[in-house]
This record gives structure tokens, C-alpha cells and sequence, in this order.
């Protein structure tokens, strides 16, 4: 059968996309990419080509930018051209060549896909064909990413650079080398392709090669493999779902988790991976996040983009972005907070109590308390009872009864102790925290301007 018919009954096989949509073909100018271009052209796509110069060979990229724009003269196509100093990228970043290249890339692809209205497209193409996978599946191997990794990548999927197809996937790089040689097909060679200083090429030029003297069929082994373990993930994925709505608590933009509940698992390290996988926490985390689970309150691990943090019989997921503006821990002795412009001071008081009557401040029975302290924006769902009262109330309810306007409930504050509502910052205090006869010790919370 050939390539053509293959590529075609592929992407219906798969429902990469439709005989009349209109695509945006990633083109480096390399043997891959141009195949592909020669793919979709015989078979009647319509189709534009992106291309990116990463500044990264010198006149090598400028020549490859002029071949690629001689394709797309060929086929009749727009081009989208761009250029990127990729290695101060990287350097600003924090990150490596290859990963500044690829954040770049996608980054440009969906911003092209989301300025596109009059003809827009529905998806990008890339050229990744069946060796990549097998080496793909190698790396993430390798790296430890788990049973995800070893699925390779997806025919199609929804990534930072928009909907992204992969027609080619099925197709060994001798195949699509037969083919560009039998239309004539012309491209540009990447020399650092031979280098084996970046992980890819190691993989390629000297792991592969050498596993093939002992097992000829590694790469079709591989690519065997893939398809199983997508049938192993489905049913694998089913059960981590109903774990994770067990187990997983959203809280306006926090996530609490059960400890008692987790602990009651035999797979823990797999349910905790798969429970915090999403929020940026690695494998190599796993082991700290379990000793976690007995540590005392106020301890925390973070990712990149998350902190959990231990609080009593709960985990407590919550963005970085948010902590110190939303979410602030107040630990026993600290004697003050700035937030948002205010400070709340914290003083330690022993009978007898001098109470104030403004709202600024709270004079709380400190044996009712337990440490750390919570400071944080409220959330719907919130309830307290209000001073002088035993019967709770929503906060939703009190923000009407006190006729406060959306700026002012969106400006509330509230501190918490153990899940308990202990007072709204500036307004109310919880009556079960409240001075009594029997008070020894109380905490004295004053808010205040910072400016």
C-alpha cells in the first residue's frame, strides 16, 4: 500500500481532521515536514505553512527560512515566517535549548491560530512519525514519567500551541525517505541532527542502534507496545477518575484533600502521583508528599505553580500566584501580617482584657485557637456565628444584611482556625471565639492601614 493511501486512511482511521478544513503545517524544511507538505497536497488539503528561524546555525537558519519560503511558492501557499533569539529566551527562562525552541514554537502557532478569523484553522500539523514515538516512548522511559509516558505521543491532542494533529505517526522514517525520493522531493539537512548532545539524539544515534544488534524488532516492539498500553491507560484512567472525585475537593480556587481518606489506599504513591500530577508536582516528590500525609500542621512541599500544605487532617492545594495574596498562614508568635495594602497585628494578652469596641480589632479567646492561623479571602460556602449569636449564617447572607457593595465583599478578608471562621477582618467576630468569665489568654488582631 502506499504512503498516500496510508496517510489518508489514517487520518479518517484517527478523525485528525476533515476533507474541507483548512491547516497550518509546522515546516522546518527537513525530509519529515516537506513529505508532509507533499502528503496534504496530493491529497487535495488546503493548507499554510508556519515556519520558525530559531537564530540558532547561523546562515544555516537564514538558508533554511529561504527554502521553506520557496516551498510555500511551490505549493501556492501563505507562509507565516518568524524569527526568535531563542538563547536569550532560554537564559531569561530558566530553561533548556530545546525547550525554549519548543515553548516558542507552539506559543507562535496558537497565536496565529487565535488571529485567524476570516479563514481560520483547525489544527496544526507536525511531521513526528512512528521512530519518533519509539523513541519518545524511550525517553519518557527512561526520564520515569510513569504509564502516561510510556503511551508516546497522541495522533492528536490539545497542547499550549492549540489543536495539534500527528498524520504521520503511523509511518516509519524509511517509508517517508522512499517516498520523498520517488516524487523528486528536495530538503534541508539539520546537521545538529547528528550530534548526540541533546537527549533526542542520544536516544537516536546511539541507544537505538545499539539495543537493534540484540533486538532487530526494538522500534516495532516499541511502537507494539504503545498500543497496548493505550488499552491498559483507558481502563487505569476510569479508576483514577472516580479516586479522584473521592478524594479531590475544590474550594473556590483551592483544592482540599483528605488525609484519613488517602491513607485508607494500598496504591498510595500512584494516587497521590495521579492526584497531583496536574498541579506541576513530579515524581521525585512522591516520597516527601507521603511523609507529608504525618506531618504537623503548617509543613509544605511546592511545584512550580502549586503549594500543598498540610493543615490538621487535610492537604490544602493552592497556586503560588494566589498564596501570598489570598492564602497566608499565620504561624503561633508571629507577630504581625501585611496584605493587600493592610497589617494585621497579633499580640498576646493575659486577663484583664481591655476589649475595643471598633470593628479593627478582635479580642479572641486564644485556648479556641489552633496554629497556624489561615488569612484569606473568603469563598461561597462560607458560614460563622456572628457575635452575640448561635446560629450560623452564610457570609453571603451577612455581605446582604450589611448591605456591602461587590467591592467590598470581593475586598473581604477572614481568619481561620482549624476550618472554623474566627472573625471577618474588619467586621464581625465569631461567637464561638468570643471572651468569656472563664477566658485566661486571648489574642489581640488588629487590622490597619500600610500605607
Amino acid at each position: 500500500m502506499s504512503l498516500l493511501i496510508e496517510f489518508q486512511e489514517y487520518i479518517a482511521k484517527e478523525h485528525l481532521f476533515e476533507k474541507n478544513d483548512r491547516l497550518l503545517i509546522a515546516v522546518s524544511g527537513g525530509m519529515d515536514s516537506i513529505a508532509l507538505c507533499e502528503l496534504c497536497y496530493q491529497s487535495n488539503y488546503k493548507f499554510a505553512i508556519a515556519h520558525c528561524n530559531f537564530k540558532l546555525r547561523g546562515q544555516d537558519s537564514e538558508d533554511d527560512e529561504a527554502f521553506v519560503k520557496n516551498i510555500a511558492a511551490k505549493y501556492s501557499v501563505h507562509i507565516y515566517t518568524n524569527q526568535f533569539d531563542t538563547s536569550s529566551y532560554a537564559n531569561n527562562q530558566d530553561v533548556n535549548i530545546q525547550s525554549a525552541a519548543r515553548m516558542l514554537r507552539y506559543e507562535w502557532f496558537n497565536e496565529i491560530l487565535q488571529t485567524e478569523k476570516d479563514q481560520p484553522f483547525s489544527c496544526i500539523l507536525t511531521a513526528h512519525h512512528a521512530d519518533d514515538q519509539a523513541e519518545t516512548v524511550m525517553m519518557n522511559f527512561f526520564k520515569g514519567t510513569g504509564i502516561r509516558g510510556l503511551l508516546g505521543m497522541s495522533p492528536k491532542d490539545s497542547g499550549i500551541g492549540g489543536k495539534i494533529s500527528r498524520p504521520m505517526l503511523f509511518a516509519k522514517k524509511q517509508t517517508i525517505h522512499s517516498f520523498a525520493i520517488e516524487h523528486a522531493l528536495t530538503w534541508r539537512e539539520d546537521v545538529s541532527n547528528e550530534s548526540s548532545k541533546y537527549s533526542r539524539n542520544f536516544i537516536r544515534n546511539e541507544v537505538i542502534p545499539l539495543l537493534q544488534n540484540k533486538y532487530p524488532q526494538v522500534t516495532d516492539n516499541l511502537l507494539n507496545n504503545v498500543a497496548r498500553f493505550s488499552n491498559v491507560y483507558s481502563i487505569y484512567e476510569n479508576s483514577i477518575l472516580v479516586s479522584k472525585k473521592k478524594l479531590l475537593l475544590q474550594k473556590g480556587t483551592d483544592y482540599h484533600i483528605s488525609v484519613l481518606k488517602l491513607l485508607q489506599y494500598k496504591e498510595l504513591n500512584t494516587i497521590i502521583f495521579e492526584l497531583l500530577y496536574p498541579f506541576g508536582f513530579s515524581a521525585n516528590q512522591i516520597p516527601e508528599i507521603v511523609k507529608l500525609l504525618k506531618a504537623e500542621t503548617g509543613k509544605y512541599i511546592s511545584s512550580e505553580s502549586y503549594r500543598i500544605i498540610k493543615n490538621r487532617h487535610w492537604l490544602i492545594l493552592t497556586q503560588l500566584q494566589n498564596l501570598h495574596s489570598d492564602f497566608i498562614l499565620i504561624e503561633q508568635g508571629q507577630a504581625s501580617v501585611s496584605f493587600h495594602n493592610l497589617n494585621l497585628s497579633i499580640q498576646n494578652h493575659t486577663a484583664p482584657f481591655k476589649i475595643d469596641k471598633d470593628n479593627h480589632s478582635a479580642c479572641i479567646d486564644s485556648s479556641l485557637l489552633q496554629f497556624p492561623l489561615i488569612l484569606r479571602k473568603w469563598k461561597t460556602g462560607d458560614y460563622f456565628y456572628p457575635f452575640g449569636m448561635n446560629k450560623k449564617k452564610k457570609l453571603s447572607r451577612f455581605f446582604i444584611d450589611q448591605k456591602f457593595s461587590l467591592l467590598e465583599k470581593e475586598h473581604t478578608w477572614i481568619v481561620e482556625s482549624n476550618k472554623k471562621i474566627v472573625w471577618i477582618v474588619g467586621h464581625r467576630l465569631d461567637n464561638r471565639f468570643r471572651i468569656t468569665d472563664q477566658t485566661k489568654k486571648s489574642l489581640l488582631l488588629k487590622v490597619s492601614s500600610s500605607k
